[in-house]
């Protein structure tokens, strides 16, 4: 009788990190800014420019809290296979 083959269990992702976070072509995970949603009238022309570019995420911890909730984040990139 052949040796049974033990099962590997998929991961599930966190979705709303998936959404929340990308990385980059070098691996790096980046992030938007919150707050861009409504109440932008008083701030200035400076700050709302500033809400449309990535940040990368510096902290350690964070990148390895982030990685576990997205496993898979890396080897998809944006858009995983159907």
């Amino acid at each position: 009788m052949p040796k049974a083959k033990k099962k590997k269990y998929k991961l599930k992702t966190y979705k709303a990190a998936a959404k929340r976070f990308r990385v980059t072509g070098t691996g790096k995970i980046v992030r938007t800014k919150g707050g861009k949603s409504h109440l932008r009238r008083r701030s200035s022309k400076r700050v709302k420019a500033q809400f449309s570019k990535m940040l990368v995420v510096e902290s350690a911890g964070d990148r390895r809290r982030i990685k576990r909730l997205a496993p898979y984040m890396k080897k998809y990139k944006a858009n995983p296979p159907a």
